[in-house]
C-alpha cells in the first residue's frame, strides 16, 4: 500500500504535534520531570570527564545494572525502589573502587561482580512476578519521577557537587598520573572509593529516569565528547555539563511530541554531539600538524 506525500505529511504532523509539548509542560509532573533531567544532566556533566579520565566507563555500566538488582530486591522486600537502587549501585561502586583500584584489574572485577549481581537481580524479579516492572527499570520512566524522585535526584546532585568541590583537584591529579600523585602523598585509594560511591549514586538516579541500559549516554558520552575538543580540564568540565544538559533537556522536550521514550532522544542527541566533537577534534589535530 503506497502512501501519498500529503498523507505522509499528515502522519508526520500528527506524530510531531508540537502543541502537545507546550500543553504537557503546563502539568506539575512534566515540570518535575524537566527539573529532574536538568539535575541529572548537571551530575552527568560533572562526573563525565573524570569517568573518562579514570577509564571507568565499564564501571558506570556495572553500577547501573546492579542498581536494577537493588531495585528488584526492594520490590521483593516491599520498600522504596529508589532506595533499593541507590543501595545496589553504591555497594557495587564501593566494591569496584576497592577491588578494582588498579586499571589492569578493574574490568575483570567489574565483569565478575556484575554477572553475579545480574543473576541475583533476575532471581528477584522472577520471585516478584512482574517482568514488566523490570523492563521499566531498564528503560526508565522520567514522566513518573514524582516529587519524591525529584527530591532524591536533588539530594544526589547536592552531594556530588559538594564532594567534587572538596576532592576535585587531588582526584584529577590521581586520575591523570596516579603513581606520581601517590608519591606526593595523595590518598589515591581513598579517592578512588569516594569517587566510585558518588558515581554509584548518580547511576542509581539515572536508572530511575532514563534506565539502566542508557544511563551511559549522560554519564559518559558528554565527557568523552568534551575530551575530543579540549585538553584543558576546566573547559572540558564546562563543555561536558553543557553537552549533558542539551542531551537531557532536549531529549525530554523532543520525546513529548511523538510520545516516545525520552531515552531514545537523549542517546541520539548525545551521540550526535560526540560525532561532531570527534570531527572537530580530528580537524584540529590535522591543522596543528
Amino acid at each position: 500500500m503506497s502512501v501519498t506525500p500529503l498523507a505522509a505529511e499528515r502522519q508526520f504532523s500528527d506524530l510531531w504535534d508540537f502543541s502537545t509539548t507546550i500543553d504537557l509542560l503546563g502539568y506539575d509532573f512534566m515540570q518535575q520531570a524537566l527539573l529532574a533531567m536538568v539535575l541529572l544532566g548537571l551530575v552527568g556533566g560533572l562526573l563525565g570527564p573524570l569517568i573518562v579520565a579514570r577509564q571507568m566507563s565499564f564501571a558506570v555500566h556495572g553500577c547501573s545494572e546492579l542498581s536494577v538488582t537493588g531495585a528488584a530486591a526492594a520490590l521483593l522486600a516491599g520498600f522504596s525502589v529508589n532506595l533499593g537502587g541507590v543501595i545496589g549501585a553504591v555497594l557495587a561502586a564501593a566494591v569496584f573502587g576497592i577491588l578494582g583500584n588498579k586499571a589492569r584489574e578493574r574490568d575483570s572485577v567489574i565483569g565478575v561482580v556484575m554477572a553475579f549481581g545480574l543473576g541475583i537481580g533476575v532471581l528477584f524479579l522472577a520471585l516478584y512476578g512482574r517482568i514488566g516492572t523490570g523492563f521499566a527499570l531498564l528503560t526508565g520512566q522520567v514522566v513518573s519521577v514524582g516529587l519524591d524522585g525529584l527530591v532524591a535526584i536533588a539530594i544526589t546532585a547536592a552531594i556530588v557537587v559538594a564532594v567534587l568541590a572538596v576532592i576535585y583537584r587531588p582526584l584529577l591529579f590521581a586520575s591523570t598520573d596516579p603513581r606520581v600523585a601517590q608519591a606526593h602523598g595523595v590518598p589515591v585509594r581513598t579517592l578512588s572509593v569516594v569517587f566510585a560511591v558518588i558515581m554509584g549514586l548518580a547511576c542509581a538516579q539515572g536508572v530511575q529516569i532514563i534506565g539502566a541500559l542508557l544511563v551511559m549516554s549522560l554519564l559518559i558520552t558528554p565527557g568523552a565528547a568534551a575530551a575530543r575538543v579540549t585538553a584543558n580540564p576546566m573547559r572540558a568540565l564546562v563543555l561536558s555539563v553543557v553537552f549533558a544538559e542539551i542531551a537531557a533537556v532536549g531529549g525530554l522536550l523532543m520525546s513529548l511530541a511523538p510520545k516516545l521514550p525520552v531515552s531514545v532522544f537523549v542517546t541520539i542527541i548525545s551521540f550526535v554531539i560526540y560525532v561532531v566533537c570527534r570531527i572537530i577534534g580530528s580537524r584540529r589535530v590535522h591543522v596543528t600538524r
